[in-house]
């Protein structure tokens, strides 16, 4: 497998050691402003990536889209990493498909993350049917990530939104007033080194049940996305997301 990296930060450098670990040839590596003589390139081109059989994107929400439809265009497989720019899901879907290409795209790559979605998933049905109880996501990361909240508690409020029918919106910013019944509070922490840890709690007056997901190290996401690599380069066509090649 010929594999590049765009966005060449901790998880570009860990998705290379990996890569190479696994015998994969590491073709091309893009970054726009870091210095290193791995670096093959500073911005996407068809010249850049012309070697690549699937590229795997972790690089920042500004340039997600635009990276996107390239690959789309280029007919590059690809695995897209990079969280905060899903408010254009739609826009960036309907260029997927009219261009036929293949695109996994998610929150999290992480497996335990995905298991940890699904059991959230099925414990959110079980509180639907009693009004008592409450829900709030709250997630913590590393000071240095560049957006908030992270794609990860996005996925797992949207697990919730799906399920406990008296929840309506959604609320990720600063609380200055009261919370409304029909709202889902998301809230984020920024702190030291923290590769990731997301919390649901389920509260009533009576008791409170929480479940969480830890991550130990950045390897989790990094498998997955080479995983989701494999998959992706298999010659299917779509956009998908981690539950499809999961089977969720």
């Amino acid at each position: 497998m010929r594999i590049g990296i765009v966005g060449y930060g901790r998880m570009g450098h860990l998705i290379e050691s990996l890569a190479r670990q696994k015998g994969w040839k590491v073709v091309a590596i893009i970054d726009p402003v870091m210095d290193s003589p791995s670096v093959t390139a500073r911005t996407l081109s068809a010249s850049a990536m012309k070697e690549c059989d699937v590229v795997v994107d972790f690089s920042s929400p500004e340039s997600a889209v635009d990276n996107i439809l390239f690959y789309a265009r280029e007919d590059i497989p690809a695995v897209i990493g990079t969280t905060g720019w899903h408010e254009r899901l739609d826009e960036v879907r309907a260029q997927v498909d009219e261009n036929r290409a293949a695109i996994i795209y998610s929150g999290n790559f992480s497996i335990g993350v995905h298991l940890f979605v699904s059991i959230v998933r099925h414990a959110a049905r079980l509180i639907d049917g009693f009004d008592d109880y409450d829900a709030l996501v709250s997630e913590l990361h590393h000071a240095g990530k560049a957006d908030s909240p992270s794609g990860t508690a996005l996925m797992i409020a949207t697990a919730i939104m799906d399920n406990v029918k008296r929840k309506k919106h959604v609320e990720t910013g600063r609380l200055d007033r009261m919370r409304a019944a029909d709202e889902l509070h998301v809230v984020s922490g920024r702190v030291g080194s923290v590769p990731g840890t997301h919390t649901v709690i389920f509260d009533s007056p009576a008791d409170t049940l929480e479940l969480t997901h830890r991550a130990r190290s950045r390897e989790g996401f990094a498998y997955g996305a080479l995983a989701a690599a494999q998959w992706i380069a298999d010659g299917r066509k779509g956009f998908f997301t981690l539950d499809d090649m999961m089977g969720a």
